[in-house]
């Protein structure tokens, strides 16, 4: 495997500005050559604020999945509520009640000692949209607030940092009982995703990689 990049390397340096890889990130991007695409990709896709269509997406979410995680202890939850039960509160802030649970807190506790999360929003409905959003978090006990949100047993308020809508290709349709097209055939080829052929990454494709020119 490649070398680690050195500490000078690390995220938002002068030697590597990116706000969204570390060194484990960019071992693997240079050994499989895809720095190009990830830089890429980072340039035009991410983003620190929500678009309208990243607000609409949460807005209409009746679930979304969160990783947390704290001294050694990793958890991806599932989060549900009726639509609208995540509420977008700021150009890059949003908040979601914590409802009644099996007393375990593993998400919340994971928050309390470390607010560093992962959030995805997938719409499974063929309309392929996805959403990958990381924060800090923090929990709200107030009293008011809670008592307008039927059932809410706390907030959870989170400062969002990065903002992805990444590659949906291999989401199934749910609702109408379809897989993705985009999984491997047989023979292991697979149908192109449109965002290869962007001008601005067909060119910077790894060497290896099936869809290229």
């Amino acid at each position: 495997m490649a070398a680690m990049p050195s500490g000078d390397d690390a995220p938002g340096t002068a030697a590597d500005p990116s706000r969204l890889f570390h060194a484990g990130n960019r071992a693997l991007q240079d050994r499989f050559d895809g720095r190009r695409v990830a830089d890429a990709l980072e340039a035009r896709r991410r983003a620190s604020a929500f678009a309208p269509e990243h607000a609409a997406l949460i807005a209409a979410a009746p679930f979304f999945f969160l990783a947390t995680a704290a001294e050694g202890a990793v958890d991806c939850s599932f989060k549900g509520g009726p639509p609208g039960f995540v509420r977008v509160t700021g150009p890059a802030e949003l908040e979601w009640p914590d409802y009644d649970g099996n007393s375990m807190h593993l998400s919340l506790g994971n928050i309390l000692l470390s607010p560093a999360i992962g959030m995805l929003f997938i719409a499974f409905d063929g309309k392929s949209l996805r959403l990958r959003l990381r924060g800090r978090a923090s929990l709200v006990e107030d009293a008011a607030r809670l008592a307008a949100i039927p059932g809410a047993r706390r907030l959870v308020r989170v400062a969002v940092t990065d903002i992805f809508p990444n590659c949906p290709r291999y989401i199934p349709d749910l609702a109408g009982g379809a897989p993705s097209a985009y999984l491997p055939r047989p023979d292991g080829s697979s149908q192109a995703p449109e965002w290869k052929g962007r001008d601005y990454i067909r060119d910077r494709l790894p060497r290896d990689d099936p869809h290229r020119e």
